[in-house]
């Protein structure tokens, strides 16, 4: 199986045991983004957000060996994004992600339902 949808499925899960809002996985691969995937989850607070972030982090270095390759933004910023390669994870906060609307913006690309 793709490992991409693998690693999407397991930080979409991870972020769901933080309590995680709206998570919505995008297949960018016929669409030619920067990433195989996007997994976009929201929180209402930097503490939230710093602990969707942490939750993935440690969970997808224990459960399959692996870490970002770059982290980019912070809870501060209301916008934090894993970058894994394949995979894209942005935890943004939920006034962010309704300005910057990315679903919106990668429209093309289909929506994973796991």
């Amino acid at each position: 199986m793709d490992e991409g949808i693998e690693l999407a499925k397991k930080c979409r899960e991870l972020a769901e045991n933080k309590k995680a809002l709206h998570p919505v996985v995008l297949d960018l691969r016929e669409v030619g983004g920067p990433a195989d995937y996007f997994l976009v989850v929201s929180g209402d607070s930097e503490p939230h957000l710093k602990a969707i972030s942490g939750e993935i982090e440690k969970g997808v270095k224990q459960s399959l060996q692996r870490r970002p390759f770059r982290v980019s933004g912070n809870s501060a910023s209301q916008w934090t994004i894993l970058d894994y390669g394949d995979v894209l994870v942005h935890v943004m906060h939920s006034g962010r992600r309704n300005f910057y609307r990315l679903e919106d913006l990668w429209g093309d690309a289909p929506r994973i339902e796991l």
